[in-house]
């Protein structure tokens, strides 16, 4: 299944998007999909019952906005490094264990809304990642155990505001939270439908030139492995999202560095999770 919520922020309904690319609202079955409907496991009961009732359910019109496909979660984490390219055109090393940083969950936005470069940014970088949505709590997990515990995969864009992430004093995060810096969706993808998530083409083109190119079979710590992983620091919730990294292209990689600007169009892939498209604009008041 393809899991959307559209609508206006703050106010998005629940939907599914059919195998025909029909949309529909399917608020009578669920309120959202938020933390309380992936730990209810009604995810497993969800595709029967659009089988029984797709047909009556309202339809969701193409100009409708679509907004992030999971209900604000309690955590979204991320894994920096976690493509050898990548942590080489950083001029790091690659990790010998995942290095894990936040994103706020208010940078969570649309597939298509604006990015707002913030104020006084002047390294607004991109970043294409396959993130997973846990869909059951999980704590002490054991890496044989852990794709259980998957309730899909979403595309998602870490925004990433370089001086603020890497020369101001402190934590990644302060470089990652700016409002609409995580973008998620068009949908969530349920891992019967994607198949193997560690081969996967994703991409990103910033004006229609193409920046990064990769596949997740680059990833060094696999899906299995960082469910087990971060589950020995922090329980899981249903819902939480974690993005698992980025390829090489990012703006902070060229010589020299290539940042967003006002007017800017960045776009972006994975094989079976869709297309993003976000025009850069500037912060204002």
């Amino acid at each position: 299944m393809k899991l959307i919520r559209f609508g206006a922020p703050e106010s998005e309904k629940p939907g599914v998007q059919l195998p025909d690319g029909r949309r529909i609202d399917v608020s009578a079955f669920t309120a959202d999909f938020d933390e309380r409907f992936f730990a209810s496991g009604k995810i497993a009961e969800l595709a029967a019952w659009v089988a029984a009732n797709a047909a009556n359910c309202p339809s969701v019109p193409d100009s409708e906005r679509l907004g992030p496909c999971v209900g604000r979660p309690s955590k979204l984490i991320c894994i920096g490094l976690n493509y050898a390219k990548h942590a080489a055109e950083s001029g790091m090393a690659v990790p010998t264990e995942p290095v894990v940083f936040f994103k706020a969950s208010s940078a969570i936005c649309g597939p298509y809304d604006n990015v707002i470069i913030p104020k006084n940014s002047q390294k607004t970088d991109w970043e294409v990642e396959l993130a997973v949505v846990i869909g059951k709590k999980a704590s002490y997990v054991e890496e044989a155990d852990a794709m259980d515990h998957v309730a899909g995969y979403v595309l998602h864009n870490d925004y990433s505001e370089r001086e603020f992430q890497l020369e101001r004093s402190g934590q990644w995060v302060k470089g990652k939270s700016a409002d609409t810096f995580a973008p998620l969706g068009p949908y969530l993808v349920t891992p019967d439908e994607l198949g193997d998530p560690h081969n996967l083409r994703l991409w990103l083109s910033v004006n229609g030139e193409m920046l990064q190119d990769s596949n997740t079979d680059d990833l060094v710590f696999k899906i299995p492995f960082l469910i087990h992983y971060l589950s020995q620091f922090m329980t899981l919730l249903p819902g939480d999202v974690i993005s698992t990294g980025t390829p090489f292209g990012v703006g902070l990689g060229f010589k020299p560095p290539r940042y967003l600007k006002a007017g800017d169009v960045v776009e972006l892939g994975i094989d079976g999770l869709g297309v993003q498209k976000q025009v850069a604009a500037d912060w204002k008041r």
